[in-house]
């Protein structure tokens, strides 16, 4: 599906700077010229590409709270002012440099960066670049690296799930949380419980696959969590919110029940009160999903092609929330920072 392209509203947008004329060769690209402010949408000149390295003509960048963070000066990568934000991509292959064999030109492929993305072009090293399969859209293929990537690592390598076994996940109306209930259902075999802010987000996660869920801004969620689970709570929860939310879902566990810490979206890094893993036997982990690229690159790539097979085998359906045009970068990050979005927000090229 193809959602509707959202307009700007320009009482709501930061103001851009439009270049007054085009570079002969070059490509547009959101730049954060300074920490903590808006984008500027800018020409740049086209860099010589090095060996092992490929041009992308981007179509879909992925929008994460991690480049929010980053262009705040907040994300635990720092990056120095000017940068292109920007760490997932789709696009088709413009060229590529030497001894490159992986891609092609004209192949449509993925690409995982830590920023550069938010562009109309890209150069990347061939290894981090995934070829797209035919009945794969570039939109849904923008939406796979960082929301599915971090939920196939907490589920598969992280938290070992069974299919017989129950998944709470938190902030579930987001691009990770339906990624978690997506694969969690779909491919695992599991039944998922999600714990969301809203009303209208608990119809969305229940429509995309969820057994039950939370409102925990008006239901107390450690109290609703064990009469949905008879008393013995969940068997594995990933956990994106922090704070007390943290607290009520360790509180939630099973026996020899297992939490992934994957974020604190609410803005409290909580501790863990480590009685509480006596007392059930239960493990305390965290997934952070680009350290793989790093530490362990083979697990990595087998994650971003499991998952661009699950997608080509219809088994798993992307969630798009809404797409915005590179013009409009700033409306967009302020759509994710206001708690608007559900899904993935991706930015548009074309």
């Amino acid at each position: 599906h193809s959602p509707p392209m959202l307009s700007s509203s320009p009482s709501r947008l930061f103001a851009l700077a439009l270049p007054a004329q085009q570079c002969a060769r070059g490509y547009r690209a959101a730049l954060c010229t300074q920490l903590a402010q808006p984008l500027l949408v800018q020409d740049l000149p086209d860099p010589p590409l090095q060996p092992r390295q490929v041009r992308v003509r981007v179509h879909y960048c992925g929008l994460n709270f991690a480049d929010i963070l980053a262009c705040q000066g907040l994300y635990q990568d720092k990056h120095a002012p000017p940068f292109t934000p920007g760490m997932e991509f789709s696009g088709t292959v413009m060229e590529t440099g030497e001894n490159v064999s992986a891609v092609k030109e004209g192949h449509r492929v993925i690409g995982v960066t830590g920023t550069s993305a938010m562009a109309e072009e890209c150069i990347v090293d061939e290894k981090a670049l995934w070829q797209i399969p035919d009945k794969v859209s570039s939109e849904d293929a923008a939406v796979l690296p960082v929301a599915y990537g971090t939920a196939w690592l907490a589920l598969h390598h992280r938290a070992r799930l069974q299919p017989w076994e129950t998944v709470l996940v938190t902030a579930g109306a987001g691009a990770t949380g339906l990624a978690i209930i997506d694969l969690a259902v779909s491919v695992f075999q599991a039944k998922v419980i999600a714990a969301v802010g809203s009303d209208p987000k608990c119809q969305l996660v229940l429509a995309s696959g969820a057994s039950h869920a939370v409102n925990y801004s008006q239901d107390n969620l450690r109290e609703q969590v064990t009469a949905l689970t008879g008393g013995r709570g969940v068997n594995v929860a990933i956990e994106g919110v922090g704070g007390d939310i943290f607290k009520a879902v360790l509180k939630s566990l099973a026996w020899e029940g297992r939490i992934v810490v994957m974020g604190f979206a609410g803005g409290k890094i909580p501790s863990i009160p480590a009685n509480l893993l006596l007392l059930k036997n239960v493990s305390a982990m965290g997934v952070y999903w680009s350290r793989y690229q790093q530490e362990d690159f083979p697990l990595f790539s087998s994650a971003m092609s499991s998952l661009l097979q699950y997608c080509q085998d219809g088994k798993i359906h992307p969630h798009i929330g809404a797409v915005f045009k590179l013009e409009e970068v700033n409306e967009a990050f302020n759509h994710v920072r206001q708690r608007k979005s559900t899904g993935k927000v991706i930015i548009s090229m074309e």
